[in-house]
């Protein structure tokens, strides 16, 4: 069995060196061999928002955020998906979620 942290370790090369598609396949590798990979998908859905496809962006944000509900950075990526979608209420709602987690860290 192939160990997931190689996998994640290719996606953030191939990402470094602008080769997005490939970091798309690493990163989907890195997701099938550890499939509760809640960063995997944050950052695969990264990957998908550079590529202005909003709605993958916004299914992986979703994972992530199914795996790791208090993670502000990643309702606040979906909520720039969102609005580049031109779905206000959507972003506005997950902007609003990302500001609560903030304040109740500090």
């Amino acid at each position: 069995m192939q160990d997931p942290f190689q996998a994640y370790k290719r996606a953030f090369d191939h990402e470094e060196s602008g080769e997005l598609d490939k970091a798309i396949a690493a990163y989907s590798e890195a997701i099938r061999l550890d499939p509760d990979c809640a960063e995997a998908y944050f950052f695969r859905g990264g990957v998908y928002a550079k590529k202005d496809a909003f709605d993958r962006a916004i299914a992986d944000y979703t994972q992530a955020i199914r795996f790791n509900p208090k993670d502000a950075e990643a309702y606040r990526r979906r909520a720039r998906a969102y609005e580049c979608k031109g779905e206000f209420s959507q972003a506005a709602a997950d902007c609003l979620t990302a500001e609560r987690l903030r304040a109740t860290r500090k």
